[in-house]
């Protein structure tokens, strides 16, 4: 039976008060952000979709780790013009797909995009995307999360999800769609996170300048 879980988010905009969200955007202590490992048995998903210039020139990539933080599987490419929530979507529902070809079945699902995990684990919130393509992602999506055995939905900080931008940045520069298995891409910046990550590297995020995501 699929399981979601999603533990992220509090009590709705509506109900804050102004002076409150301004506290919590610009005086609250900078937070200590780090990937963290799955448990034993579970595979963990960070993905992430990449939209630049006015055009919405987008691309999508993700990455597979196990408890040890060993790489399983990465993935780039190119998806053309759309704006960025179709293309976190789509990163989400790429990566869906490569659960079902490798058989996992205990699978964490992460990303840095709040709205994208929202629509995701909150299903009242589909109802507010506009956007025809973003619905038929969410529906391919929710379609392949019936088929896993155990899913877990969560939404993590940039900085935690640096190995995902790291292949979605990628992706601009393939022609093709692109699978690394087992070995991950000869790229030193992309080497150098994947082993900070594995170490459990913290990064200082500061909220004054990032209280977006």
């Amino acid at each position: 039976m699929l399981r979601v879980v999603s533990t992220l988010f509090g009590p709705s905009r509506a109900t804050r008060n102004p002076v409150q969200i301004l506290s919590r955007h610009f005086h609250r202590d900078p937070i200590p952000v780090a990937w963290e490992r799955p448990d034993a048995g579970w595979t963990k998903l960070n993905f992430d979709g990449s939209c630049k210039g006015l055009k919405g020139v987008s691309s999508i990539g993700g990455v597979f780790r196990n408890h040890k933080a060993e790489f399983m599987l990465g993935y780039a490419e190119p998806i053309g013009s759309t704006t960025s929530v179709v293309a976190e979507l789509a990163a989400l529902q790429r990566g869906l797909e490569l659960v079902l070809e490798n058989g996992w079945s205990n699978v964490w699902l992460e990303g840095d995009a709040k709205s994208v995990v929202e629509v995701i684990s909150r299903p009242n919130s589909r109802k507010l995307l506009s956007c025809e393509m973003a619905r038929r992602h969410v529906s391919h999506i929710n379609l392949i999360m019936s088929e896993i055995d155990n899913c877990m939905v969560k939404h993590v900080y940039r900085e935690g999800n640096r190995v995902a931008d790291k292949f979605a940045q990628m992706g601009h520069g393939l022609d093709r769609p692109r699978v690394w298995r087992h070995v991950p891409p000869d790229d030193d910046v992309l080497l150098r996170i994947v082993q900070e990550d594995a170490v459990g590297k913290i990064i200082i995020r500061n909220r004054r300048r990032q209280d977006r995501h």
